[in-house]
C-alpha cells in the first residue's frame, strides 16, 4: 500500500483549507469533514459492479466522479492522505459486532478497515467508513475511556490482546466492531472485500454526518439522528431516492439506466418489510 495520495485534489474535495502538519487538531479536522462530504454508500455492489481497491480507483470514484463508498474505500483513501501528510499508519481489520444477535456464537469474521495513528507518541483510532454509526473524529486508543465526537458518545475496552468498540445509545452502550493492532496489507482487505461485496448487493445504505446530525438511508426509509432523536420519512418513489442521495448524502449518482430499476426494486413492499 505504497501508493501516493493526490493531496490537492483530496483536501479541495472535503473543502478542507486548513494546516496539514501532521499534528492532533489536524487529524481531528480533517476526520470530522471527511465523512460530512464523502458519504457512506453502497451503490456499486447494488448495481452489481466491482468494488475495487487500488487507489487510483479510489480516488476516481469518491474524488472525481464525486461518489461515495463503504469502509474499505473511505479507509484506504484516508489513510494514503494522512500518510502523504507524514502521519505514522498502522492499517487494521476488525469484525463488525454492530447489529449482530447477542446469542450467535463464534468469531465474527473480519469485514472492516480501521486504523491506528501515532501522534506526538500517543495512538489513535481512525475510522472514517462505518456508515451511520462512523465517528466524526479520532478516539485515544485507551480502554474504558468515554469520548465524545460529533454529538456522540464512544468507549475503547479491552486491547489485551483484543479492543472493542462501543457507543452509547439512549444509555446503554452497544458493541460496533472488534479488532487488535496485527497490521493489515492491501491483499488482505481485497481477500475481505470480496465477501464485503456480496453482502452490500440486496439493499440500498447510505450516511453522511453534518456538524452533530447524522442522515442515513436504508432502502426507502430516510433517518436523522439529532439531539438523541430521530426523524423518519418514508421515500415512496424513485424520485424521491435519487433526491435524496443527491441532496441529502451529496452522491452525484452513476450514469447508468440501472440505477432506477434497482431502486425499484428496492421499493417493493417486500424489501421493505
Amino acid at each position: 500500500m505504497s501508493d501516493e495520495a493526490n493531496l490537492d485534489a483530496y483536501l479541495k474535495r472535503i473543502n478542507y483549507a486548513g494546516s496539514i502538519a501532521p499534528t492532533l487538531e489536524t487529524l481531528q479536522m480533517l476526520h470530522r469533514q471527511h465523512p460530512a462530504v464523502i458519504p457512506f454508500e453502497n451503490l456499486d455492489p447494488l448495481l452489481e459492479r466491482p468494488v475495487r481497491l487500488q487507489l487510483s480507483d479510489i480516488e476516481q470514484k469518491l474524488l472525481n466522479e464525486r461518489r461515495g463508498g463503504y469502509c474499505f474505500e473511505h479507509n484506504l483513501l484516508f489513510k494514503a492522505v494522512l500518510e502523504a501528510m507524514e502521519y505514522t499508519v498502522t492499517p487494521l481489520a476488525a469484525a463488525v459486532l454492530w447489529g449482530r444477535s447477542a446469542d450467535v456464537t463464534g468469531e465474527a469474521a473480519l469485514n472492516h478497515m480501521a486504523m491506528a495513528v501515532e501522534v506526538g507518541g500517543v495512538s489513535y483510532l481512525a475510522d472514517v467508513g462505518f456508515g451511520g454509526q462512523v465517528m466524526a473524529g479520532p478516539l485515544r486508543l485507551r480502554a474504558d475511556l468515554e469520548q465524545t465526537v460529533g454529538g456522540e458518545t464512544y468507549r475503547l475496552v479491552g486491547g489485551h490482546p483484543k479492543w472493542r468498540l462501543e457507543t452509547r445509545i439512549k444509555g446503554d452502550w452497544r458493541p460496533m466492531y472488534e479488532f487488535t493492532l496485527t497490521p493489515q496489507t492491501l491483499d488482505d482487505y481485497v481477500a475481505m472485500n470480496d465477501g464485503t461485496m456480496s453482502m452490500f448487493h440486496d439493499f440500498l445504505m447510505a450516511a453522511r454526518t453534518d456538524g452533530e446530525v447524522r442522515y442515513g438511508l436504508f432502502n426507502g426509509r430516510l433517518n436523522t439522528h439529532r439531539n438523541g432523536e430521530t426523524t423518519t420519512r418514508r421515500l415512496d418513489t424513485v424520485a424521491e431516492v435519487r433526491e435524496a442521495l443527491t441532496a441529502t448524502f451529496l452522491i452525484t449518482l452513476p450514469d447508468t439506466d440501472r440505477l432506477d430499476a434497482a431502486l425499484e426494486k428496492l421499493l417493493r413492499p417486500e424489501a421493505a418489510a
